[in-house]
């Protein structure tokens, strides 16, 4: 019998599934957006789930029917016999894609879908099943696009791209079918083939070289795991059938492994990362294939040859710089990459994946070909690149001074982290550098234009100030782009923030610049200099960014709308008040008289402190930094607020909000870029988990309820289609405070009510 199937996948991988799809035997192959359709025999679709690198799932097509209402697609769901697929003790969960007039919200597509499924049973005279969204018996897919409706059993149940191996990882690891992707990309099956060897510099928890391994010794990627959607319950599974075809599998497995030639190396300077590589490869059952060596990125060299082996490939996931947006400090890591690919690996084949064109160019070696790929949300490209040793470079060599140097250039594994919320100023890391003074000042020509402009800023900034009672404000931010800093005024205090300088500005350049910067607001202030506190770009330690870059315990009070904040200009990465929500918060305090109010990733507790100021009835902050959720009880006995009805939690806001069973008036939401914080299990994306995060919090809402959502990520954009049906106002313009208006992309924000 022939069924129609649909295998969704990530963008970029459609046209390689189909390939993949065909080799498995696959008829009428023809791809779609992040997916591709195939037809073929039940064990065409199991093949497809035990042996594809590429897609994310395989689905079963039960139903296809025109529905121009929400009672036809109730009906089209009835018209199925689901008691050929299931029991009435079994479980169900439905995941529900797309909209259209009558379905605007993908929550209230899944329940109707639930409703004629359950119903059937009803009116047959049986129990009803139960729904069981994490291990269901049964994952019914349904796909929704104008009034084209389509029903599917999942015969994936988790993601094939789980593999099974993977248990532990790095702080933000590629999937396993990105890598599968980028070593089909790269041809390392052809590589292998011809005996050669795949060195991964950044080999992280070990995805890149397990997978490599999987594919050049043959074995199946479904082989390792034994829970699948169709082989846990489905009425309509062929168990002999797929014992049949993982037998199989076990003996090419076996087979493969005896044949292989190639040797695959998996470098890092991280041991403990390394550790959880070994511990993965060991799950894989291919731990004795993959040499795991803990080797700076300086020091990486080409594994002696074997006789008669062909030319290797060098392929690998460095940190893109994505997370703090400090590219210019990532070159070295890139040149240093470049300057080893051409000095150790001259013949070979090398293949490396960023999202940051610039950082590709600063490899030094001219790329021969590019791919577009995604890592999660972030597009990226693969940059392939024959070595040759006598090729040209075609950048200049980077001349970057030491305090340039990141201080995990050494050590990039397979992670590009960033931990808590982004600085509000230029979201870059940075460390505290102390100011000694020289008088007389004399200033260079484009030292006083810069001072000339910033005492231009704060004079026109003046009367607003008086005007507002603003005593904490930004007065500079990169106006002049060669300056490239942001310069902000705390009362007394004054905090400077190096950027990253344009990439045509050399680094040496850059450095001499800000130091004019520094002599120009010294000259201009004139401030005693435990004062002027100076923050230069560098990268903190893995982990180690979420909270303390300092020890000098430098609390004072500042005041804000009619409120007292504790900042802290030396010691964290943010200064404890995020100038740029000043506006926010003062409408947060407009809203909440009488309201409950709950703070997401409530970082200080300052949005809160406004609440509680605005006779909110109770308010609730969430937020997983020990430090921040003190500093933020901190900041509300600063005001007099005890702690009555304000609660202060200590936890991963996705988890708390997951099991909240309150109901709030207002919630603010104002989430980091990107966080991979050793408090928490997997990885926060912004961009790919908003939609989760919001869809929950709208089921927190009490009738009239609201949410205020913001973040400062540059390339956010907000999933509407996700959300059809609520009601979304762009706030980003009226949060915006007159001292940023200089930087509108400082932040985005939105007003997002129920449907």
């Amino acid at each position: 019998m022939t069924h129609k199937f649909f295998a969704p996948c990530a963008k970029g991988l459609e046209y390689l599934l189909v390939d993949e799809l065909k080799a498995l035997g696959a008829e009428n192959v023809h791809e779609a957006l992040a997916g591709v359709h195939f037809d073929g025999s039940l064990e065409t679709g199991y093949r497809a789930v035990l042996w594809s690198r590429l897609a994310s799932r395989v689905l079963l097509l039960v139903k296809t029917a025109i529905v121009d209402s929400t009672e036809a697609m109730y009906e089209a769901v009835r018209a199925v016999d689901w008691l050929a697929h299931m029991t009435s003790e079994d479980t169900l969960a439905v995941d529900f894609v797309g909209q259209n007039e009558f379905i605007n919200h993908t929550q209230f597509g899944a329940q109707k879908v639930k409703d004629g499924v359950v119903d059937q049973f009803r009116a047959r005279g049986k129990a009803r099943p139960s729904v069981d969204t994490s291990d269901p018996v049964l994952r019914i897919n349904a796909h929704l696009q104008r009034d084209e409706f389509t029903l599917c059993i999942d015969l994936s149940g988790h993601p094939l791209h789980e593999r099974g191996y993977r248990e532990k990882a790095g702080v933000a690891p590629i999937k396993e079918n990105l890598a599968a992707a980028m070593l089909i990309r790269a041809r390392w099956p052809a590589i292998a083939e011809a005996g050669g060897d795949l060195v991964d510099p950044f080999c992280g928890s070990g995805t890149l070289p397990i997978e490599a391994v999987l594919m050049a010794a043959h074995i199946a990627p479904g082989l390792i795991r034994s829970d699948f959607g169709m082989n846990q319950g489905w009425l309509g599974h062929d168990d002999a059938l797929w014992q049949r075809l993982r037998k199989d599998a076990g003996v090419q497995a076996d087979d493969g492994i005896e044949a292989l030639r190639s040797r695959v190396f998996g470098f890092d300077a991280d041991g403990k990362v390394l550790q959880v590589a070994q511990e993965n490869a060991e799950q894989a059952k291919v731990e004795d294939l993959i040499q795991f060596e803990r080797v700076p990125l300086e020091r990486i060299r080409k594994p002696a040859r074997l006789e008669g082996a062909g030319p290797g490939l060098v392929i690998g996931n460095p940190p893109y710089g994505e997370r703090l947006g400090d590219v210019e400090s990532l070159k070295y890591v890139y040149h240093t990459l470049g300057e080893r690919l051409l000095s150790e690996f001259d013949g070979w084949q090398a293949a490396i994946i960023t999202s940051e064109p610039l950082l590709a160019r600063s490899i030094g070696v001219r790329s021969h070909k590019q791919y577009a790929l995604y890592n999660g949300a972030l597009p990226c490209k693969l940059y392939l690149f024959d070595v040759n040793a006598a090729a040209k470079r075609h950048v200049k060599e980077l001349e970057t001074p030491a305090a340039a140097i990141p201080a995990s250039a050494s050590t990039p594994s397979d992670s590009h982290s960033d931990v808590g919320a982004e600085s509000a100023a230029g979201h870059s890391a940075s460390t505290p550098q102390p100011i000694a003074a020289e008088k007389p000042i004399e200033l260079t020509v484009g030292g006083q234009a810069v001072r000339n402009r910033i005492d231009k800023n704060r004079r026109h900034l003046a009367s607003w100030c008086k005007r507002e009672a603003v005593s904490c404000y930004r007065v500079y931010d990169a106006d002049l782009p060669e300056y490239a800093a942001a310069i902000d005024v705390y009362g007394d205090h004054l905090y400077l923030q190096e950027y990253q300088a344009p990439s045509t500005i050399p680094e040496d350049i850059a450095e001499r610049r800000f130091n004019e910067l520094v002599d120009a607001v010294r000259d201009l202030y004139q401030l005693p200099d435990e004062h002027l506190h100076v923050r230069t770009r560098a990268r903190q330690r893995g982990l180690d960014q979420y909270e303390k870059v300092g020890e000098e315990r430098a609390f004072f009070v500042a005041e804000e709308g009619g409120l007292k904040f504790w900042v802290n200009l030396t010691d964290y990465l943010d200064t404890g008040l995020f100038l740029d929500h000043r506006t926010t918060r003062s409408m947060v305090r407009e809203r909440v008289k009488g309201k409950h109010f709950l703070n997401l990733f409530s970082y200080t507790g300052s949005v809160s402190v406004y609440a509680a100021h605005g006779g909110a009835a109770s308010t609730v902050s969430v937020d997983m930094s020990k430090t921040y959720t003190h500093w933020a009880y901190r900041n509300f006995v600063l005001n007099g607020f005890d702690r009555g009805p304000h609660e202060f939690v200590q936890a991963d806001a996705l988890e708390w909000l997951a099991h909240c069973r309150d109901k709030f008036d207002v919630i603010f939401i104002d989430p980091p870029t990107f966080s991979n914080s050793k408090r928490m299990d997997g990885v926060f994306d912004v961009q790919r988990d908003h939609v989760d995060i919001l869809l929950v919090a709208l089921e927190l809402l009490n009738p009239g309820g609201e949410i205020i959502f913001s973040n400062n990520y540059r390339r956010f954009k907000l999933d509407t289609e996700a959300l059809a049906g609520c009601q979304i106002e762009d706030w980003s313009k009226r949060t915006l405070p007159v001292d940023f208006a200089r930087n509108p992309r400082i932040h985005q924000c939105w007003r997002i009510t129920p449907p």
